[in-house]
């Protein structure tokens, strides 16, 4: 049954020529999902310089995902890599992390094989979806050249990159159906103001929306008001850093940058005996959706997924290892299976209005119609 309950409908795509009624079940994933300012933004604004092309790479990420919203597809922003962080502005030495990317690329192929578009927030040159496991191959000992002098062909050597014709195949099925939308960021700031971003695009889906926050994100940096300028000189002597803390984003995400999402945080620690307690800290801390704790050492073999009901144990025997199964592969479909439990208990959880009018009972019959079929994406 229906109950009476007015509600503010905000689509983010171009609805003129559609019928109201046709657009509901887009329009109930956009109910009450503006973004809201948070009390973070002043600070993000003036400690981190801004990148210049934020606004168009914020309205690309929405496109993208009001496009696949309004196919019936959910999508996923997945961050990947590590963050670098200057100590200088004309930037010659910086901190990093060992991060490869390896978890989110990986993770963006599972996903897209769940039926998913993925906006792949990834470090400039970290691993990439379908061409990660040819990283460590010489491109140049895989191509072969055929012909005579003036002419000829570039073969590959498919014994130098086994699968690669199957990855190809698939690679360009992704491509095509334009379910991969890559984005790229090399320094924390580029990272802090571009995830901001994609939070504001994709809180125009609602719950339909997930955030899979794999990338490895310093804790520390330098305010650009106190960074040098120039290259620092070891002339000088032994050098000494005050650092600050960087801001943790997963709160304003979940509360007022994409409130209705769907949102998965990583915990990474070196002692297993307070991993647990880290990752439930962290959702009681953030009140978001889910935490996915790992053991560094064990990290590839051995994770648990963590939601404020329940914890299951992702386990790989020796045996799958050897025979290249992935963790990431059981990840995603534990998350996934939570999202749409997540999203059927959104839909739930909100009714809508019908109109009083002479063509009540059409427009009502229509209305059940559609919400039906929300109900069941």
């Amino acid at each position: 049954m229906l109950h009476s309950m007015p509600l503010k409908l905000k689509c983010c795509c171009d609805t003129s020529t559609k019928s109201p009624l046709l657009m509901l079940p887009l329009l109930f994933y956009q109910t009450m999902a503006e973004p809201r300012t948070s009390s973070i933004d002043g600070k993000l604004a003036e400690e981190f310089a801004v990148p210049a092309h934020v606004e168009e790479v914020r309205e690309k990420m929405a496109a993208f995902a009001c496009r696949h919203a309004e196919a019936g597809r959910r999508v996923v922003l997945i961050t990947s890599g590590g963050t670098k962080v200057p100590l200088e502005s004309r930037t010659v030495r910086f901190l990093d992390n060992f991060s490869s990317g390896r978890r989110g690329a990986s993770s963006a192929e599972y996903f897209i094989d769940s039926g998913y578009a993925v906006i792949f927030l990834h470090r400039h040159r970290s691993l990439y979806p379908y061409t990660r496991m040819f990283l460590t191959i010489n491109m140049l000992d895989a191509l072969q050249f055929r012909g005579g002098e003036g002419a000829g062909e570039v073969v590959v050597n498919q014994q130098v990159l086994p699968g690669i014709a199957g990855v190809l195949k698939r690679y360009n099925q992704v491509k095509d159906g334009g379910l991969l939308l890559p984005i790229e960021f090399n320094t924390l700031s580029e990272y802090l103001h571009l995830l901001k971003a994609a939070a504001q695009a994709l809180s125009a889906i609602g719950s339909k929306a997930m955030f899979y926050l794999a990338a490895a994100v310093s804790d520390f940096y330098i305010p650009a008001s106190e960074m040098p300028e120039h290259k620092i000189q070891s002339s000088n002597g032994p050098l000494q850093l005050s650092m600050k803390m960087v801001p943790k984003l997963l709160s304003p995400l979940v509360k007022d940058w994409a409130p209705q999402a769907f949102v998965t945080s990583f915990k990474l620690e070196t002692d297993s005996a307070i991993l647990l307690d880290r990752a439930r800290q962290a959702l009681a801390a953030y009140r978001h959706q889910a935490v996915v704790a790992n053991v560094l050492d064990s990290r590839r073999g051995y994770v648990v997924v963590v939601t404020p009901d329940t914890q299951a144990e992702l386990v790989l025997t020796e045996d799958e290892a050897e025979k290249d199964v992935e963790i990431e592969e059981r990840i995603v479909s534990n998350l996934t299976s939570a999202h749409s439990k997540f999203i059927s208990q959104q839909a739930g959880s909100l009714s809508i209005s019908v109109p009083s009018s002479s063509s009540d009972s059409e427009s009502s019959r229509a209305i059940t119609s559609s919400w039906e079929a929300v109900r069941r994406v």
